[in-house]
Parts: structure tokens; sequence; C-alpha cells
């Protein structure tokens, strides 16, 4: 039986960005920390069609009641939890509902379209428009910048678990997210990526 509790259940949180990102890894790692609570935690992954540089989205739908099917339906997001700010939108338009919140990493990729001048990335302000219509409540963060402050931008995504769990729409802890380090990846890499956890946290607790 789960000894954790849901805002909502199931809660459907869906990370999204593209190839090389990371995203997978992190879709992975988070729920290993909230089925080591007893929760029911369900993973549909989807990728573009490239591997490196195609979107990726990972459906997490998270329960205390029982396992769900992998997809979330349109419109039923509670989170997007985003590490490229374009992809953000494209998945709050097909999953988001006026209570959605977002956490977006403000780092963009530029799509083959856009560096080949066939199309044009949104401006800054633009994005932060669209992202404020989109949402109930979103936090944009330099997950990437300070990822590579830490000496790897693959960090960003751990940086955004961080920032997820300063929610506290989920109940991952430090000392879970610990746990499942340890187990993963071994005590050698543990603690930079506490740090980048606690750099995560630190943006949305402020």
């Amino acid at each position: 039986m789960a000894e954790a509790k849901l805002r909502q259940d199931p809660y459907n949180l869906i990370i999204t960005g593209v190839g090389g990102q990371g995203n997978v890894l992190a879709s992975r790692m988070l729920g290993n920390v909230l089925t080591s609570q007893g929760l029911w935690v369900t993973i549909g992954e989807t990728f573009g069609a490239s591997q490196r540089g195609g979107s990726v989205m990972s459906h997490l739908r998270v329960s205390a009641q029982g396992s769900w099917s992998p997809q979330i339906p349109a419109g039923r997001a509670h989170m997007v939890l985003a590490l490229e700010p374009l992809e953000a939108l494209r998945v709050l338009v097909t999953y988001g509902n006026p209570e959605t919140k977002a956490i977006v990493n403000n780092r963009p990729i530029l799509p083959m379209a856009a560096i080949a001048g066939k199309s044009q990335y949104p401006e800054g302000q633009q994005l932060r428009d669209m992202l404020a219509q989109l949402t109930a409540q979103s936090w944009s963060i330099p997950a990437t910048d300070r990822a590579m402050e830490l000496g790897a931008s693959i960090y960003a995504n751990i940086i955004m678990i961080g920032a997820l769990s300063a929610t506290g729409d989920l109940p991952v802890s430090r000392q879970g997210f610990q746990d499942e380090l340890e187990r993963a990846l071994g005590p050698a890499k543990v603690a930079t990526n506490l740090e980048a956890f606690d750099l995560g946290l630190a943006m949305v607790r402020g």
C-alpha cells in the first residue's frame, strides 16, 4: 500500500525535450524515486524522427491506487517539465489545460528549419507570453547555463528534477533522489548530481 500522497490521482507529468538532453534518463530516475515510496508509475515514451535532435517526450502517470495506461489523454497533463522552450509550447497546446503548470529550461535548441532560415524561432518575450497563456503557473529557469557551470549540460535534467521537487506536487525528496543516484549511477557521481538537484530546488523556491 502506498504511503505517499498525491495532489491529484493519477498525477500526469510530461517530460519533454529533444534527443540528447537526457529526457529518458530523467523520466526513469524520477519514476524509480516515486516507485520506491510505494506509488505506481507508468511511463510511456515517444521519440521523434531523429534520436539526436528530434522531439522526445515521456509520459509519467503516478498513482497510489494502481497502474494506468501509459498515454496521458489530451488536455489532462498536470505538469510539463520541458528541457527546451519550444517543445514546452508544442506539448502544452495538446496536453495542457488552464490548470496545467510548467517548468521550462530557457535555453533554446534551434530546429533545422530555423537554422536553414525556413522558419523563425520565437523571441524570448514571445515565448514567455505564450507560456503564460497556456499555463496556470510556470517557471522559466536557466537549467542549461547552470549545468554548464557544473561541468556538463546533461546536469540540466537533474536541475529540472530539483525544480519539480520544489513545487511540492510530487513526493520527490532530496534523500529519495540521493538513494536513487547511489543505486543508478554509483557513489562517485552522487555529489555533483545532488548539487544540480539543489540548484533546481533553489530556482523555484527563490
